[in-house]
Protein backbone atom coordinates (compact mmCIF):
# COMPACT_ATOMS: atom_id res chain seq x y z
CA UNK A 1 0.00 0.00 0.00
CA UNK A 2 1.13 3.32 -0.92
CA UNK A 3 1.30 5.73 1.69
CA UNK A 4 -0.05 9.59 0.82
CA UNK A 5 3.38 11.23 1.80
CA UNK A 6 4.88 9.21 -1.14
CA UNK A 7 2.31 10.18 -3.38
CA UNK A 8 3.16 14.17 -2.66
CA UNK A 9 6.81 13.37 -2.75
CA UNK A 10 6.02 11.69 -6.87
CA UNK A 11 4.38 15.21 -7.46
CA UNK A 12 0.97 14.15 -7.49
CA UNK A 13 -1.26 15.46 -5.31
CA UNK A 14 -2.73 18.57 -5.32
CA UNK A 15 -0.40 19.91 -7.48
CA UNK A 16 -0.39 18.17 -10.56
CA UNK A 17 -3.69 20.14 -11.12
CA UNK A 18 -2.47 23.44 -10.89
CA UNK A 19 -1.09 23.20 -14.77
CA UNK A 20 -4.95 21.88 -15.64
CA UNK A 21 -6.56 24.82 -14.57
CA UNK A 22 -4.29 27.53 -15.76
CA UNK A 23 -5.03 25.53 -19.38
CA UNK A 24 -8.53 25.98 -18.82
CA UNK A 25 -8.18 29.36 -17.84
CA UNK A 26 -6.48 29.83 -20.65
CA UNK A 27 -8.99 28.70 -23.01
CA UNK A 28 -11.57 30.37 -21.77
CA UNK A 29 -9.61 33.61 -22.25
CA UNK A 30 -8.33 33.09 -25.86
CA UNK A 31 -11.07 31.48 -27.11
CA UNK A 32 -14.37 31.65 -25.06
CA UNK A 33 -14.29 34.71 -24.29
CA UNK A 34 -13.84 36.38 -27.54
CA UNK A 35 -16.42 34.77 -28.96
CA UNK A 36 -19.04 35.13 -26.95
CA UNK A 37 -18.29 38.93 -27.03
CA UNK A 38 -18.49 39.03 -30.90
CA UNK A 39 -21.78 37.30 -30.36
CA UNK A 40 -23.44 39.72 -28.32
CA UNK A 41 -22.10 42.99 -30.54
CA UNK A 42 -23.45 40.57 -33.38
CA UNK A 43 -27.16 40.43 -31.37
CA UNK A 44 -27.06 44.44 -31.01
CA UNK A 45 -26.14 44.87 -34.70
CA UNK A 46 -29.34 42.54 -36.37
CA UNK A 47 -31.17 44.18 -33.21
CA UNK A 48 -30.74 47.58 -34.58
CA UNK A 49 -31.49 46.98 -37.99
CA UNK A 50 -33.22 49.79 -40.02
CA UNK A 51 -34.95 50.43 -43.28
CA UNK A 52 -31.74 51.68 -45.91
CA UNK A 53 -29.26 49.46 -44.16
CA UNK A 54 -27.17 47.76 -46.76
CA UNK A 55 -26.28 44.03 -45.74
CA UNK A 56 -24.85 40.66 -46.36
CA UNK A 57 -26.75 37.34 -45.55
CA UNK A 58 -25.37 33.90 -44.58
CA UNK A 59 -25.21 32.87 -47.85
CA UNK A 60 -23.41 36.02 -49.96
CA UNK A 61 -26.14 37.61 -50.80
CA UNK A 62 -25.80 41.32 -50.70
CA UNK A 63 -29.22 43.61 -50.66
CA UNK A 64 -30.81 46.82 -48.74
CA UNK A 65 -33.36 46.44 -46.12
CA UNK A 66 -36.73 47.63 -47.22
CA UNK A 67 -38.49 46.72 -44.35
CA UNK A 68 -38.05 45.57 -40.67
CA UNK A 69 -40.75 42.93 -39.21
CA UNK A 70 -40.23 41.62 -35.42
CA UNK A 71 -38.55 38.12 -36.97
CA UNK A 72 -37.64 39.18 -40.01
CA UNK A 73 -36.32 41.66 -42.76
CA UNK A 74 -37.26 42.11 -46.64
CA UNK A 75 -33.95 42.30 -48.32
CA UNK A 76 -34.00 44.21 -51.89
CA UNK A 77 -31.59 42.74 -54.14
CA UNK A 78 -32.12 44.13 -57.36
CA UNK A 79 -35.10 45.84 -59.11
CA UNK A 80 -38.21 44.82 -58.15
CA UNK A 81 -36.80 41.50 -56.42
CA UNK A 82 -36.92 41.41 -52.65
CA UNK A 83 -36.77 38.60 -50.34
CA UNK A 84 -37.77 38.18 -46.99
CA UNK A 85 -34.96 36.78 -44.33
CA UNK A 86 -34.70 35.79 -41.06
CA UNK A 87 -32.76 38.49 -38.93
CA UNK A 88 -30.89 35.51 -37.71
CA UNK A 89 -29.21 34.99 -41.21
CA UNK A 90 -27.95 38.64 -41.88
CA UNK A 91 -24.51 38.19 -41.13
CA UNK A 92 -22.42 41.93 -41.78
CA UNK A 93 -24.43 44.91 -41.87
CA UNK A 94 -23.28 47.12 -43.81
CA UNK A 95 -24.76 50.49 -42.89
CA UNK A 96 -26.67 53.48 -44.82
CA UNK A 97 -23.16 54.27 -46.54
CA UNK A 98 -22.06 50.58 -48.06
CA UNK A 99 -19.32 50.45 -45.15
CA UNK A 100 -18.59 47.86 -42.75
CA UNK A 101 -19.96 48.61 -39.05
CA UNK A 102 -18.19 46.03 -37.89
CA UNK A 103 -14.44 47.02 -39.09
CA UNK A 104 -15.21 50.60 -39.57
CA UNK A 105 -13.63 50.37 -42.78
CA UNK A 106 -14.00 51.77 -46.07
CA UNK A 107 -15.93 49.91 -48.50
CA UNK A 108 -14.12 48.29 -51.36
CA UNK A 109 -14.45 50.24 -54.34
CA UNK A 110 -16.17 47.58 -57.44
CA UNK A 111 -13.65 49.00 -59.97
CA UNK A 112 -10.30 48.72 -57.79
CA UNK A 113 -6.93 47.17 -59.38
CA UNK A 114 -6.26 44.07 -57.81
CA UNK A 115 -2.97 44.52 -56.28
CA UNK A 116 -0.46 42.22 -58.26
CA UNK A 117 2.09 40.18 -55.71
CA UNK A 118 5.30 39.53 -57.15
CA UNK A 119 6.98 36.17 -57.16
CA UNK A 120 10.48 35.88 -57.33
Amino acid sequence: MIHPTQLLAAGEGPNMFIPMILMLVLVYVLMIRPQAKRQKEHAARVAALKSGDSVITAGGIHGRITNVKEKSVIVKVADNVKIEFDKASISTVLGKDGASESSGGEPIAKDAPAKESSSS
